[in-house]
């Protein structure tokens, strides 16, 4: 954030040609006898005597002799000052009085000798700020920028003059240049000096650190003492009070633990504490942090080692109910706790100026670690920032900018008065009307009117964001989860709202309260905990299966160290406390990963994330920054996670149907294995070179190669290389010959894929679908592929290259292969496939029975066999029908169907039973892991079943599977034997 002059604002009109408003009089009898007195006593001939007449120049100076005590004494204590400023441009007479505070505290023998240098820059500063502002030839934005600019220079210049002390004491070594770089002391500038946006009689709050190894700090100099001494000169040479006045009121209690620790605090100690210990409001507060003296540089060093504790990765909702809870304790304490404008705060009142800025900090903290546009200082830019990137609609950010204009407006009133750091507005009527005029409204009931409406708009905006936190009860009825007995009334409550085993779900509920489980056992998640509980049952009570939800919840309890974040997200968030229920309830492997994970929730309100990733922006993410091999297989699974998660959360809420699911895991799952595979080769070029005129390219069979993987579905790969065999080794310091090279490349390929690393596994990969299977090397020479599939390629091998697809590696070897794939296909079929296929099918049978009636892939007729009747018409019949390559299971139906190789009415059946199936497993697979038992499922997971394939229930469900495997079975029978 720059805040540097603009020159050539020096070349506009005077002050007084700029002058466009003026307060209106209170007392105009009054102001105009002071008015009277005072020219009466200006020499005969001064300028003023003729800025005077002008009637701006009048109006401007009636209505501060009226209103401003303070501006009144500035004006008339130096004419010729007055006068100064009200001839020339305000920017110009603005700019000359900072060069000229820092020429004199350059000037001045010592840092003592700088203390009435500051005050008669600050008091002409003060007078300018006032009548520019006040006349209208300045904004609000010009007289908060003006107000900090000012701040800055004044404490860079006391903390030069200081240093340049300590220099001539021995205490530091001399500066080559500017005292500052080199000297160890970082001053940072906090709250709304920080941010640009200084009120007219503001205190600055100041964070001071040192170096305690600073290169200029001389050896014998105890660092602690000689920077904490120096941080109380600072304070005394600002703040003290001398017959010029003071500079600036100094605050110091935004450093760590101000109750412990000394006014100037060492850099690592400051670290170490926000890294550790570090709160949410200390997060907030250093949004608006800024380098303003000493080392600039050192400070500019260390806010961006702190940008990792300010701004999360993922959606932080866990800073919100702090930020909110501080704010409720301010209404609490200070007895703001409704709009009103006689004696009302309008700084941290109901409506107020912090009730704007809080809704803004706390949106930054949420989103400001995915969103670096919104890492801003200044509350008026973020508002904006926050609606252009759709997080608030237009109407509210320019409801709120409108109310914060007019509330800091007022502000800068009540401190021109008397110069007073207040921000309470007038108790009685009379004051009231008289701070109406000085605003420039026409009169009281105006006044209280605007005030009213402004921060009433403000509270509504702030009350939808923050304030919905319920009470201990539900709508259905009490909820009491203290004491040592059952409450009969909540027992009754929670079966009201549809727990068939209410006491036992008490029990679990106190259980959390008591710290039973390990993520309850701090007192900060269960004070969260207390206010969710409600929200959270009720949520329960909609999933479909309240006690298996609230079980799954207290499953998730029992596993966790610590659940605030969680708890946070959920207690702020009535969309993804319903998800999170249902999740539960329905598919408790999402749930479970939600759990350890609970940021992948804010994919569900992230609107960049509502549209699936293209696979080319998923490689981007993966490979977006530099960094070691480990962070690159991080992150692969950390998007890996996310995106799979966000397609879970789509299927389940019935956002895109099954199929589109199996489609979204499978782009993502190439997509991943492409970015990994290009860091792959890098990495290992760099050991080994490169093959000269060699390539590899990587070949997805089975659901990967189908497109139709699940959420927990393994890659089939093949990896296959191409190089001339008269070729020569690698090129690089640890040369290899290209068999051995490819080979090992695919090793490293397979381990950056499922290797577990601090992130987790990422995938299973399966290569037994290679030529040599299991037995031979894992990369596989191009033209011993193309020889194996004319001649050696065994029937179960041709089906899985029906499925086969290039999705990584060379582009050219990459359309040779799907070439080489074309033509294995296209090859006459055997006359016995129809019974290969059969005795394939019992071989498989055989050795791995299926399950039970909800062993969709194994069970007789599942999908299994509808897959090699798919299988079986593209080896059959592609010789003659080419068009039949390269489609999915229910498009190979289609396409027979229209070339009259399967019958209407088989075809309608195999469709169907495909759709069925992958439908079900896509839901499934997302629910649980391992086997599943459909009979012995819970109630909201049954229902969800039933519902994804259009069937009322599950009765039905469980019938209409049995019924299409019996039928499907039959025709495979039929179909193989008539062809085989």
């Amino acid at each position: 954030m720059s805040l540097e002059p603009e020159r050539s604002r020096h070349d506009g009109p005077s002050l007084a040609a700029s002058l466009v408003t003026a307060p209106r009089a209170a007392a105009p009898e009054f102001a105009e006898t002071k008015l009277r007195d005072w020219r009466t006593g200006l020499p005969a001939g001064h300028a003023l005597h003729a800025l005077v007449a002008q009637p701006g120049v009048a109006a401007l100076l009636l209505g501060v002799a009226d209103h401003s005590p303070y501006l009144w004494r500035l004006a008339t204590a130096d004419p010729d000052r007055l006068a100064a400023l009200l001839l020339r441009p305000a920017w110009l007479s603005f700019d000359e009085a900072l060069d000229a505070m820092a020429a004199g505290c350059v000037a001045a023998a010592s840092a003592e000798a700088t203390m009435p240098v500051l005050r008669r820059a600050k008091a002409a500063v003060a007078l300018l700020l006032g009548l520019s502002d006040l006349g209208g030839a300045w904004t609000l934005d010009a007289v908060m920028e003006a107000m900090t600019r000012f701040a800055d220079r004044a404490v860079a210049c006391a903390v030069d003059a200081l240093l340049r002390d300590a220099a001539a004491a021995g205490k530091i070594l001399e500066a080559d240049g500017a005292p500052g770089p080199g000297s160890g002391l970082v001053v940072l500038a906090m709250g709304k000096g920080g941010a640009g946006e200084l009120n007219y009689s503001s205190d600055i709050d100041l964070v001071i650190f040192y170096d305690p190894a600073a290169p200029r700090l001389a050896p014998d100099t105890v660092a602690p003492t000689f920077y904490v001494r120096l941080a109380k000169s600072l304070v005394r040479l600002l703040g003290e009070r001398t017959g010029d006045g003071y500079v600036l009121r100094v605050d110091l209690r935004l450093r760590p633990d101000p109750a412990s620790t000394g006014v100037a605090v060492s850099l690592p100690a400051a670290f170490a504490y926000y890294e550790a210990l570090g709160q949410n409001w200390e997060r907030a507060a250093y949004i608006k942090a800024r380098p303003v003296a000493g080392d600039l540089a050192l400070g500019a060093e260390f806010l961006a080692d702190l940008a990792p504790f300010i701004w999360r990765r993922y959606f932080d909702y866990a800073a919100v109910a702090d930020i909110h809870a501080m704010k409720r304790q301010i209404h609490a304490f200070k007895g703001h706790a409704s709009v009103a404008v006689a004696g009302h705060d309008v700084k941290v009142g109901r409506g107020g100026i912090r009730e704007i800025e809080f809704f803004v900090q706390t949106q930054q903290l949420i989103f400001g670690g995915r969103r670096p546009t919104l890492r801003g200082a200044r509350t008026l830019a973020m508002l904006a920032g926050l609606a252009e990137d759709g997080w608030i609609d237009a109407a509210a950010a320019d409801d709120l900018a409108r109310a914060y204009r007019l509330l800091r407006t007022v502000e800068h009133r009540l401190q021109m008065i008397d110069d007073e750091q207040t921000q309470r507005l007038p108790a009685d009527a009379s004051g009231l009307h008289r701070l109406a005029l000085f605003a420039g409204f026409p009169d009281r009931a105006a006044f209280e009117d605007a005030l009213l409406t402004e921060m009433k708009t403000v509270e509504a905006h702030y009350a939808r964001l923050f304030e919905q936190a319920s009470g201990l009860d539900a709508s259905a009825g009490m909820l009491v989860f203290s004491g040592d007995t059952l409450d009969p009334e909540t027992v009754e409550t929670l079966g009201r709202m549809g727990f068939a085993r209410a006491p036992e779900a008490v029990e679990i509920v106190r259980g959390w309260h008591f710290g039973r489980r390990p993520a309850t056992l701090g007192g900060r998640a269960r004070e969260i905990l207390t206010e969710l509980v409600p929200d959270l049952l009720e949520a329960f009570a909609r999933s479909g299966d309240p006690d298996a939800a609230l079980a799954g919840f207290d499953a998730v309890l029992g596993r966790l160290p610590a659940a605030t974040e969680l708890f946070s997200i959920l207690r702020s968030n009535a969309a993804l406390r319903e998800l999170y229920a249902d999740m539960l309830g329905v598919a408790p492997r999402l749930a479970s990963t939600v759990a350890v994970r609970p940021h992948l929730l804010d994919a569900a309100i992230d609107p960049a994330l509502q549209r699936d990733a293209a696979p080319a922006e998923i490689e981007a993410r993966i490979a977006a920054r530099t960094g070691t091999t480990e962070e690159v297989l991080d992150r692969a699974r950390d998007v890996a996670r996310e995106e799979s998660f966000l397609i879970g959360l789509r299927l389940l809420s019935g956002a895109i149907a099954p199929n589109r699911a199996g489609e979204g895991y499978s782009d993502l799952g190439g997509a991943i294995l492409r970015a990994l595979l290009d860091r792959t080769e890098a990495d290992f070029a760099a050991d080994h070179g490169r093959v000269p005129g060699g390539a590899l390219a990587v070949v997805a069979m089975g659901k990967l190669g189908s497109r139709e993987m699940t959420a927990s579905s393994d890659l089939d790969l093949l990896v296959i290389y191409d190089s001339d065999p008269e070729a020569p080794d690698s090129d690089g310091p640890r040369p290899l010959a290209p068999s051995r090279y490819y080979t090992r490349l695919a090793q490293r390929l397979i381990g950056a894929l499922t290797a577990p690393t601090r992130r987790g596994p990422l995938y299973a990969v399966d290569m037994r679908l290679r030529p040599s299977g299991n037995q031979g090397p894992l990369a596989t020479r191009f033209s011993g592929f193309v020889q194996y599939q004319a001649g050696e390629a065994e029937t179960w091998e041709r089906m899985a290259l029906t499925r086969a697809r290039v999705v990584a590696g060379d582009a050219g070897l990459g359309a040779r292969i799907e070439g080489a794939i074309q033509a294995a296909l296209l090859r006459p079929p055997d006359p016995a496939l129809g019974h290969q296929i059969k005795d394939l099918r019992a071989l498989v049978e055989a050795g791995k029975p299926h399950a039970g009636p909800w062993d969709l892939k194994l069970m007789p007729g599942g999908q299994l066999d509808v897959e090699f009747l798919a299988q079986f018409l593209v080896l059959r019949y592609a010789t003659g029908h080419p068009d039949l390559l390269g489609l999915s299971t229910t498009a190979v139906f289609a396409a027979a169907r229209r070339h009259g190789l399967l019958a209407p009415d088989a075809e309608d059946l195999l469709t169907g039973a495909a759709a069925l199936y992958t439908d079900l497993t896509q839901v499934i697979r997302l629910s649980v892991d391992g086997i599943f038992d459909g009979d012995r499922a819970g109630t909201g997971l049954k229902r969800r079943l039933a519902r994804a394939v259009a069937l009322p229930d599950h009765a039905t469900l469980k019938r209409h599977i049995a019924e299409t495997a019996e039928a499907v079975r039959a025709r495979f029978d039929a179909i193989l034997s008539a062809q085989g």
